[in-house]
């Protein structure tokens, strides 16, 4: 955690900014290791505060031995003050894409009142840009999430038939992944049969799997707190020639964008290299989503590959590459894996089987 902390505070040094105020609960945990659901963290240049009440005060001993513990109760006026006593004229930032308009309101009005205020600076993004930059340990438990999302499709492909609902396939591919290791899901189950393959977020319903048509599957687990993030699409029976036309343009795509995305590449430029090739032949307009995002402590977050991302990619980053072509009335198939930039390539660590 030493080494986020120093990170960050060159950044506020960067900004000209004295501290910064952090209510993102995976930007604190990130920081801190702490993962309790209430609290917040004061960051300034010699100190490291953790704010949180009675019920985590324990936790937060054993999570984040090295933080300076501030115990709150009551209204954030009844502590706030206190909190930033010592930041009296300083310059106090602030996640500015996080706070409600009524937090915000309230911390002026709190700093007003104050005999020397603090002036409140916006700053967005500035721990998720670290956080898009994974150490290795951090890589260690994405991969770890993927082995165990890549067993759960190695267990449904043996189970998986005509007659059962997607509901059932969700929750046999759930199911799975809790008992073999993973913790909470990082996002709802996504299994989408026939038609309802044409929406790329459907949520999995009665409807029962039919012979011939397509179904998607899009799930991952997590561990130590990190997600993964696959999505594969198959047919039980036997594939029609639109199922194999379809298919092959996206794997087409896919294993394109694998083998040419580099490292100081844009993520637009990273995007349009699938892209191209799902325009060429004759479907630009039915994949209408980004190529692909990062993948941490959520399951999307920096970077986005996808039109007018300018974000450089660079070694350390985690991300998905994920086409699709999704046409309403037939269905839709997208290929999803899980990669990670070293040493200026990809690695793919996804290993489960495509069609």
């Amino acid at each position: 955690m030493t080494d986020r902390l120093q990170r960050l505070r060159q950044k506020l040094t960067e900004r000209e900014v004295n501290a910064i105020f952090i209510s993102q609960p995976d930007n604190r945990r990130y920081l801190s290791g702490f993962d309790g659901s209430a609290g917040y963290l004061l960051i300034t240049e010699k100190d490291a505060v953790i704010v949180t009440d009675f019920r985590y005060i324990e936790q937060v001993k054993r999570q984040s031995p090295d933080y300076r513990l501030f115990q709150i109760v009551g209204d954030m006026a009844d502590w706030f003050p206190e909190l930033v006593t010592d930041l009296r004229g300083q310059k106090l930032g602030f996640e500015s894409h996080h706070i409600s308009l009524a937090m915000y309101r309230q911390m002026g009005n709190i700093a007003k009142n104050l005999d020397s205020p603090v002036e409140f600076i916006p700053l967005e993004g500035m721990v998720e840009s670290l956080r898009a930059i994974k150490d290795a340990g951090e890589i260690e438990s994405i991969t770890r999430a993927a082995d165990i999302s890549d067993r759960a499709f190695q267990h449904i492909e043996k189970i998986i038939k005509t007659g059962m609902s997607e509901k059932e396939v969700a929750w046999e591919l759930e199911k799975f992944m809790r008992e073999h290791g993973s913790q909470a899901m990082p996002f709802d189950v996504i299994v989408a049969s026939g038609p309802n393959a044409a929406l790329p977020h459907a949520r999995p319903s009665e409807r029962v799997i039919r012979e011939g048509e397509t179904v998607l599957m899009d799930f991952g687990a997590r561990v130590d707190g990190y997600a993964s993030d696959l999505t594969r699409t198959i047919c039980p029976g036997e594939p029609g020639d639109n199922f194999k036309k379809v298919y092959d343009i996206v794997l087409g795509a896919q294993l394109t964008a694998l083998e040419l995305i580099k490292e100081v590449m844009t993520g637009e430029q990273a995007d349009n290299l699938a892209r191209t090739v799902i325009a060429e032949a004759d479907y630009a307009t039915a994949f209408g989503h980004a190529l692909g995002h990062g993948v941490g402590l959520t399951a999307h977050e920096a970077p986005r590959l996808g039109p007018g991302s300018g974000e450089e990619l660079v070694s350390g980053m985690v991300f998905t590459v994920e086409p699709g072509v999704y046409l309403p009335g037939w269905g839709g198939v997208r290929i999803e894996d899980l990669v990670v930039l070293e040493n200026g390539n990809l690695r793919v660590l996804s290993k489960a089987r495509k069609i």
